[in-house]
């Protein structure tokens, strides 16, 4: 076999060049300033860190399958009726929905940050709160899956990342 010259080889990743270090760290600062992990929020809720409310904006039959304990249940149109009533505006609003391909939660994102809140998108959503082995409430109780060994580690101990 013939020995390839790495000046042949075209890099898919680099096909489009990578941004400038100041340019990357805007970008990246930026994301952190709108989302947020399960794991993350997950610490927060159980250390009972102040400063954020966690929003389920799923339908109430999505609510009575599975939420995160402690999140107010206000589906996305609701949102600016209710939101007023039950939610400080000094507090970040964490929304969730579904889960990655689902984009519930980032237009109700939207609805409260045009109301004036502080608000981040808990990526992953419900799904990933699930498969991270997070115990959840349902309609019928306390619940919790075995830890997916794709999302987290088996331990249950969070990635630390």
């Amino acid at each position: 076999m013939p020995a390839i010259d790495s000046a042949e080889i075209i890099s898919a990743v680099l096909s489009v060049p990578a941004a400038a270090p100041a340019e990357a760290a805007a970008h990246y600062a930026a994301r952190l300033a709108f989302e947020a992990d399960v794991s993350d929020v997950h610490a927060d809720l159980e250390s009972g860190a102040p400063g954020i409310v966690v929003v389920d904006t799923r339908s109430s039959a999505g609510w009575d399958q599975g939420h995160i304990p402690g999140a107010l249940h206000i589906p996305s149109a609701r949102i600016a009726d209710l939101a007023p009533r039950l939610i400080d505006p000094a507090l970040t609003v964490v929304t969730y929905c579904w889960g990655p391909g689902c984009n519930g939660a980032t237009r109700a994102a939207l609805t409260f940050a045009r109301l004036g809140y502080q608000v981040k998108e808990m990526l992953g959503g419900f799904e990933y709160w699930a498969r991270e082995g997070f115990a959840y409430e349902s309609s019928t109780g306390t619940e919790q899956r075995p830890v997916d060994d794709l999302t987290a580690p088996r331990s249950g101990i969070s990635c630390a990342c």
